[in-house]
């Protein structure tokens, strides 16, 4: 049976190295696995009045339903993000905080998930990669250990045809999704 992992995009910009990483990325899954991106960019922004009891005149917009049954019906969740003011953009914590609710029914309870983090600077994106685990560790999402992955100086890591161009990192990539994998397939 295929394993379906959702692929989260940190960056809503079509040309971002956030979504060339993850196209990258998907094509790392081994047979059995399909790796799709999960757009976020259309969700509207959080607001618990759509999913309190109490409030009858929101109802809960459909696009949230879609995001939640998607998650939920996925075997794993990659997030692949840049860090934006030292941390995770606001699209993608709009959607952790959309998978949250109701309280009776998480999206990310026990979902395994990975993070592939960059920046155009050194830092490889750590604060963003660091923010995003603190907003998963809630939820009981099993993930790989380390080396976490933080791409420094991403604009450089792409060939002139848009591939990853150094093969250590190809390679530190690879081992990264075989890891996830491993804590999908002990799910």
């Amino acid at each position: 049976m295929t394993k379906h992992i959702s692929v989260l995009v940190g960056s809503l910009r079509r040309g971002s190295y956030a979504r060339k990483i993850a196209n990258e990325v998907m094509n790392y899954f081994p047979e059995g696995y399909e790796a799709q991106i999960v757009e976020i960019r259309d969700l509207p922004l959080y607001d618990f009045d759509y999913d309190d009891p109490e409030v009858t005149d929101k109802p809960v917009p459909e696009e949230y339903t879609r995001f939640r049954e998607t998650i939920k019906n996925s075997d794993g969740v990659l997030f692949v993000t840049p860090e934006n003011n030292r941390t995770i953009p606001a699209c993608l914590k709009n959607a952790v905080d959309i998978g949250s609710k109701p309280n009776s029914d998480v999206a990310w309870k026990n979902l395994p998930a990975g993070i592939i983090s960059h920046s155009v600077g050194r830092m490889g994106g750590y604060s963003s990669q660091k923010n995003l685990r603190l907003a998963l560790s809630y939820f009981d999402m099993p993930m790989p250990g380390q080396p976490e992955v933080f791409l420094g100086q991403s604009p450089t890591l792409f060939d002139e045809s848009g591939k990853i161009g150094p093969e250590r990192t190809v390679t530190f990539l690879r081992d990264y999704i075989d890891r996830f994998v491993k804590v999908v397939e002990a799910k």
